[in-house]
């Protein structure tokens, strides 16, 4: 039934993504469960799906997943590493099953060089990780070293016979290096030409073909409106109906830690299929808790490892999933996201909108229950992103034949204005069908995409739809093409720890 489906249910699929977003949105998913809290180190906060937009790649994919939330550029004297002790995962699904068919594993490893001083006639450790200066690599100052180690499985993500050390293409071995974090311009005076450095090349195996690899720390990319968005929308409703402006990013002054990867279109697409689906996870050394409350799912709990954390489209366990299931949704796999059907048929947003700013005219949809929700949620949209044969299941889906968008030209509003009254209209102004659903590029500003189409901009005429269903919804905090680079790993330099001025903070007295 659901490869009948009309264009008109795509809007159906942008609100699920929200449904409590503006309530519960500390971002698309940072700090979403109650279990997450604990680990900050695998909380997976972004996934973006897209063909590369960097002139000259567009035969070419990037996936990202971001970790670590809301870290602050002067979080020293340690900053912010990766859990050697986890599992970090990018998974492909290119069948339409619900199930990986290539996932890309980064395990991280740390060394302490152990660098000393002379004091009073003995050598003592320093405490900092670094005693100068950074500009290279392996540079001899850094006291504390962060590389990793990439594997690409087929099939099945246990690590096994179908997995694959992938190789440092220009180097010999299979070790990748991560550039320590902007610990300020005294110690790394040139960041941006520093990291670029730690951009590497990568040998695809079964595929005969080079990729590219970066995991670092990137300028953080989402933006929301955090603290009144909280507090029961604290925002009148000229702001929350009005200037995409307006309000405050809260989240402007944080960076976060960026897994890029980019390999060719065909070595990740399945034959004539050129839809692909995807969504990261982390996983820590096994946590009994979460192993126990979830062993009715397929998640990757074996005798050492537990599943903590999964992201696909932004803002599902976020605001989607009930408290009570949110690390359940964590641990979980997509093929198993019937589990969470009650979820999607009932959505509670545009109601609590609805009471929330009545006043202002605001109307929530009177659709129940979205069964179309359910099958544009768990399928992607026909003749758009929804592969041939598809089981239901959570994840971004990119359709990578779809032509790509210039950086420059991209609307942040992604695929939305592609509509009219729920049937696909190429033509209408502003249409831009490489945005959001399509993929997730860093410029789509998915939370006004999915505001919008909750309150039911994009549904059809009448079945249900209010008057209301064309406000400009928005939580005033932009996000845009221009807030990223034109090139590989398209997250912008972080912000440096100092001097106070550059990094969040009040500049000093001159």
């Amino acid at each position: 039934m659901q490869n009948k489906l009309h264009f008109r249910l795509l809007p159906a699929l942008l609100a699920s993504l929200l449904l409590g977003g503006a309530t519960a949105a500390s971002a698309s998913s940072h700090r979403e469960a109650p279990n997450i809290i604990k680990y900050p180190t695998v909380d997976n906060t972004d996934v973006y799906a897209f063909r590369s937009y960097e002139p000259g790649r567009s035969a070419y994919v990037t996936l990202i997943a971001n970790f670590i939330p809301f870290q602050d550029p002067f979080g020293g004297p340690n900053y912010f590493p990766m859990d050697p002790n986890a599992i970090y995962e990018i998974h492909v699904d290119n069948n339409g099953d619900g199930f990986e068919d290539l996932t890309f594993q980064f395990r991280f490893n740390q060394t302490t060089r152990d660098i000393t001083l002379p004091v009073g006639g003995k050598n003592v450790a320093i405490p900092l990780i670094n005693a100068g200066p950074i500009s290279d690599v392996d540079g001899p100052n850094l006291n504390r070293l962060e590389s990793y180690s990439v594997s690409l499985t087929r099939g099945a993500r246990r690590l096994g016979p179908n997995s694959t050390m992938l190789a440092n293409a220009l180097l010999s071995g299979t070790t990748f290096v991560k550039p320590v974090d902007n610990i300020g311009n005294k110690s790394i005076p040139d960041y941006a030409a520093y990291a670029a450095k730690h951009i590497h090349q990568f040998a695809m195996t079964g595929c005969n073909a080079n990729g590219k690899v970066f995991v670092g720390q990137r300028r953080e990319g989402f933006g929301i409106n955090v603290g009144e968005i909280f507090d029961l929308v604290n925002i009148p409703a000229a702001r929350v109906i009005g200037s995409r402006t307006g309000g405050t990013n809260a989240l402007a002054g944080k960076n976060i830690t960026t897994i890029a990867i980019e390999v060719p279109i065909a070595c990740v697409t399945n034959g004539g299929e050129p839809v692909i689906g995807v969504w990261s996870t982390a996983s820590t050394a096994r946590n009994p808790s979460v192993a126990n409350s979830n062993r009715n799912d397929r998640a990757f709990v074996d005798g050492h490892y537990s599943q903590v954390s999964r992201l696909g489209m932004p803002l599902v366990n976020e605001v989607v999933i009930g408290l009570k299931d949110k690390d359940r949704f964590n641990a979980s796999e997509p093929a198993d996201d019937g589990q969470f059907l009650d979820y999607v048929t009932n959505p509670t947003l545009p109601v609590l909108l609805e009471t929330l700013f009545a006043s202002a005219g605001v109307m929530a949809p009177t659709v129940y229950p979205r069964t179309d929700l359910v099958a544009v949620f768990l399928t992607g949209v026909p003749n758009v992103n929804q592969p041939r044969n598809v089981v239901p299941s959570e994840m971004i889906r990119l359709n990578t034949a779809l032509p790509v968008t210039a950086k420059g030209s991209q609307n942040s509003l992604g695929a939305a204005l592609c509509f009219v009254n729920g049937v696909l209209t190429l033509t209408n102004p502003g249409c831009d069908p490489a945005g959001f659903p399509n993929g997730r590029r860093p410029g789509d500003d998915v939370v006004d995409i999915t505001l919008r189409v909750a309150m039911g901009y994009l549904l059809p005429a009448g079945a249900g739809k209010p008057a209301s269903a064309s406000l400009p919804y928005t939580d005033g905090a932009l996000v845009e093409d221009s807030q990223f680079d034109n090139a590989f790993p398209y997250l912008r330099t972080p912000l440096p720890g100092s001097p106070n001025g550059s990094n969040g903070l009040p500049a000093n007295p001159s």
